[in-house]
């Protein structure tokens, strides 16, 4: 599982190869405004109680709120979404609700996880409450199927010797082994969708309008809600923001840029430290991770779930540690057991052992049989249902040569499964065009988006780009420092963030915090 902070917010730059396909995404979905009545959803009230789970903090309450699975016909089955809140130290205002991002990312072992000590400034006079969304962690999970030693494919177009052609033709086959898995929530997964059931859960709440804090991919959620529900916005905080307009294909460049960023960096403090697998000297650390991921893939080393571990897992892993610089010894010290001892479990233990089979879509899963896969799964399955792109299998096979040498320079290590990333959407139907072309001018209170001017996976103009389509409402707060996000890692974004949404205190648009304040190693 995701250790903490800057991990919450893995927008965009998570771990999915070809073999976690998935299908049936919807080619539209109905708005706020449209489909039969609700009201019966809109009736809840939710009932806490304590949280399922090894190690899960005393004062940590856990509850569930019910969604339909398709919102355009309610009748059609429903969803249990699973819910956990700090409560209020004082007299509560109500709540604010938090999304760690990803997509994919749950939010109740985040919650639960060392990183919600970041957050009881808030319980001052709020009930923080976060969820998994609906197809990720306990909340009817999508998966293909596929342990975590089976989460990357080393016979991608960018890793391996598969023609085009046949590769699509491979895609096409895993889609078919994803919606086994997934069962038909797959079909209704997305952040226009999300974004309702935010609207269910303010509700059951028992809040008049949703105060909510979103992390990188939570920022597109949170924009959508402003967007579908301008009259129940409340106070509403976008940290790392991410982009509203621009293609995967354009996306995953800037993320396959930010992980070799981040890998660069992280090697450069590493190398500074007798105990880095690496060596003493950067440059040639990052050969020796070129050649460890070469060596991986042809010779993959067994791991304890009767699987084994290669180049490309290592890549993955890796993309999900990198952006939690508070993370970075444990992944030093994960990195020296399989350089030394040919021991993958240090990483392994951040994305899981092996999926347990899963076919129900209703009612909560144990947190033990939450697949390792699911992560990847519901990255790839929200990303392509919010994205109506679809290039033809001409168009690729055509552009494949030029999109390999794009990926390759963006990063030798990320592009390669970046690549493959870009091609998972193909043959799915066409993914909802809401966001690109319905989330712009809200009409809300005044908003705070932040954005840190040496964000490795959110760069700073897709802050300022999001902040001119929102229009008027949105506030920025120009954060001078490094690493995803700013809530985390400076204590005066913390600061300000906290005077917003406790008192409603913003800043002045285009104010500025220092780079001299950060909690990272």
């Amino acid at each position: 599982m995701l250790s903490a902070h800057q991990r919450w917010a893995y927008a965009g730059a998570g771990v999915v190869t070809l073999a976690m396909l998935a299908a049936s995404l919807p080619s539209a979905v109905a708005t706020a405004t449209e489909g039969p009545d609700l009201s019966r959803f809109y009736h809840q009230q939710v009932k806490w109680g304590a949280c399922k789970g090894e190690g899960m903090p005393a004062d940590l309450q856990c509850g569930q709120v019910t969604v339909p699975l398709d919102y355009a016909h309610p009748g059609a089955g429903t969803l249990d979404l699973a819910l956990a809140r700090y409560r209020a130290t004082g007299a509560s205002r109500g709540s604010v609700l938090l999304n760690f991002g990803g997509p994919g990312v749950p939010g109740v072992p985040q919650l639960a996880s060392t990183s919600g000590k970041d957050f009881m400034p808030l319980t001052n006079g709020y009930d923080v409450v976060t969820f998994d969304p609906r197809g990720v962690g306990r909340s009817s999970p999508v998966s293909c199927g596929g342990g975590a030693a089976q989460a990357s494919d080393t016979t991608g177009p960018a890793t391996g010797d598969s023609s085009p052609e046949a590769l699509l033709k491979q895609v096409r086959k895993d889609a078919d082994e994803c919606a086994k898995h997934s069962s038909p929530v797959l079909a209704h997964i997305g952040t226009v969708n999300a974004s309702r059931d935010l609207d269910v859960m303010r509700q059951a709440l028992g809040d008049k309008k949703l105060n909510y804090l979103g992390f990188s991919y939570g920022t597109r959620l949170g924009a959508v809600y402003a967007s579908q529900f301008p009259d129940k916005t409340g106070r509403m905080v976008l940290d790392g923001v991410d982009t509203l307009t621009e293609p995967l294909s354009e996306a995953g460049i800037v993320s396959a840029e930010g992980q070799q960023t981040a890998l660069e960096d992280f090697l450069t403090w590493c190398t500074k430290d007798e105990a880095c697998p690496f060596g003493r000297d950067p440059r040639d650390a990052r050969k020796q991770v070129a050649r460890l991921v070469a060596s991986l893939d042809k010779n993959p080393v067994p791991t304890n779930f009767g699987q084994t571990f290669s180049g490309q897992d290592l890549v993955a892993t890796m993309g999900l540690e990198l952006f939690d610089r508070q993370g970075w010894p444990t992944l030093e010290r994960s990195l020296a057991s399989l350089v030394q001892d040919g021991d993958p479990s240090g990483l392994l233990q951040a994305i899981g052992g092996v999926a347990l089979p899963h076919s129900t879509y209703s009612g909560l899963v144990d947190p033990a049989n939450v697949p390792p896969d699911n992560l990847e799964t519901a990255l790839v399955a929200i990303n392509c249902a919010d994205d109506p792109d679809r290039p033809s299998a001409e168009q690729l096979t055509k552009e494949i040569d030029e999109l390999k040498a794009a990926y390759q320079e963006a990063s030798p290590i990320f592009g390669p499964l970046r690549l493959n990333q870009l091609l998972m959407c193909y043959g799915r139907p066409k993914g909802t065009d809401y966001i690109r072309e319905k989330v712009r001018d809200v009409h809300t209170p005044k908003m705070l988006l932040v954005g840190t001017r040496g964000d490795p996976a959110t760069p700073y103009r897709w802050t300022e780009e999001t902040a001119e389509r929102l229009g008027p409402s949105a506030v920025v707060l120009d954060n001078r420092g490094e690493g995803h996000t700013g809530y985390a890692s400076s204590k005066c974004v913390r600061g300000k963030v906290t005077d917003f949404l406790l008192y409603g205190s913003l800043p002045d648009n285009g104010s500025s915090c220092g780079p001299g304040d950060s909690t990272a190693p």
